[in-house]
């Protein structure tokens, strides 16, 4: 058997496919950071206290940088590099041990600061060089950019599957598939027989749900000529010349960078209010200004360009798509893009014309 990809979907079906397949042959072009899920039983105790006051539970996450937090203590207050070595690095080991996606918030500066991240990264490279025995494979599994300028993957036992001795990691970096062939495919002229392959290679994220359908705006502009260059929004809501069209955690909103569910409730509320707003004043059509939108997509790039994000080939920049424009699509901070939302909305909507 044979799956092709090492991102999110690939990391957490590999151990899996592993453990059923006969061999299993991963074919990786990019080595991807991955944290140890450590999934568990929920505790009931927990969830009963969670429940009883749940609501200011869902009020708290939205307070969050990413739309929710952990039981670990906050250390967000605290740049890598302000601490001890030995204080750094049992930050990074009770967050390797909790698990998931808070170890990116272990420090406020990784993202921000090349000498912050490589702090994090390094750590991350030498767990994997820690569980896979043998050296050459735990050099080719370990990344050599920043940790979380992709979306960081979450795993159960992926580095570990690699000491099996039914797997076997092929490096495509330098020489890619040449073929599918009638028994399973070939690179660098050698063939791999296989009786299945798992084409775990991604996807259009942000814009190509909406590109394969053939919206059309004013003047019958259709919406993948407006976004020719890269997706135009205000707040991510909506572009203009396309009236009445609203795209909930579209491209320039927080969207993938948060938790989704209370970035679509914040967005499912605003365009709820905006219609209230516009059922009461007698109005048909909602739009937003070009001038509102060039300043938000200004705007979107400009918080990028402040940290690591735009550095790696990633998803968020569109790097996985042949011919997709390389632009920056999701805005980072959730709190202060809510707080913008609450102020365009207190300003009578302002950035949109309504008629």
């Amino acid at each position: 058997m044979a799956i092709i990809g090492t991102g999110s979907s690939a990391i957490q079906s590999t151990p899996i496919i592993a453990e059923q397949a006969a061999h299993l042959f991963v074919f990786q072009r990019t080595a991807n950071y991955s944290v140890p899920a450590h999934n568990q039983p929920l505790d009931p105790e927990e969830v009963a206290r969670i429940k009883a006051d749940y609501a200011h539970f869902r009020e708290q996450n939205k307070l969050m940088q990413a739309g929710f937090g952990s039981r670990l203590p906050q250390t967000s207050d605290l740049g890598a590099l302000q601490v001890s070595p030995g204080e750094r690095r049992a930050i990074y080991e009770a967050r390797w041990e909790y698990g998931g996606l808070p170890f990116l918030s272990s420090f406020n500066d990784l993202i921000l600061s090349a000498e912050a991240n490589d702090t994090a990264a390094e750590f991350v490279r030498e767990k994997i060089r820690e569980i896979v025995h043998d050296p050459e494979v735990a050099a080719r599994l370990s990344p050599k950019g920043a940790i979380g300028c992709k979306r960081m993957c979450v795993d159960s036992g992926y580095y570990a599957t690699f000491n099996r001795s039914n797997v076997t990691l092929v490096d495509v970096s330098e020489s890619p598939i040449e073929e599918l062939t009638q028994g399973g495919l070939r690179v660098a002229g050698e063939e791999y027989r296989v009786d299945c392959i798992v084409f775990a290679t991604g996807f259009d994220a942000m814009t190509g749900a909406l590109l394969r359908v053939d919206i059309r705006g004013r003047g019958g502009l259709a919406l993948r000529e407006k976004w020719a260059e890269g997706p135009r929004t205000f707040l991510g809501l909506q572009t203009a010349g396309f009236p009445n069209l609203f795209t909930i955690t579209g491209p320039g909103s927080p969207s993938v960078l948060t938790n989704m569910l209370p970035s679509i409730e914040q967005h499912v509320d605003f365009i709820a209010d905006c219609v209230e707003h516009m059922r009461g004043r007698n109005l048909r059509c909602v739009e937003p200004t070009v001038d509102a939108e060039d300043a938000w997509v200004a705007h979107v790039n400009e918080v990028a360009g402040w940290t690591l994000l735009p550095t790696c080939n990633s998803w968020y920049l569109g790097a996985n798509i042949p011919g997709k424009p390389r632009v920056f699509m999701p805005y980072l901070g959730f709190p202060a893009y809510v707080e913008k939302c609450r102020q365009v909305a207190e300003n009578d909507y302002e950035g949109f014309a309504f008629a």
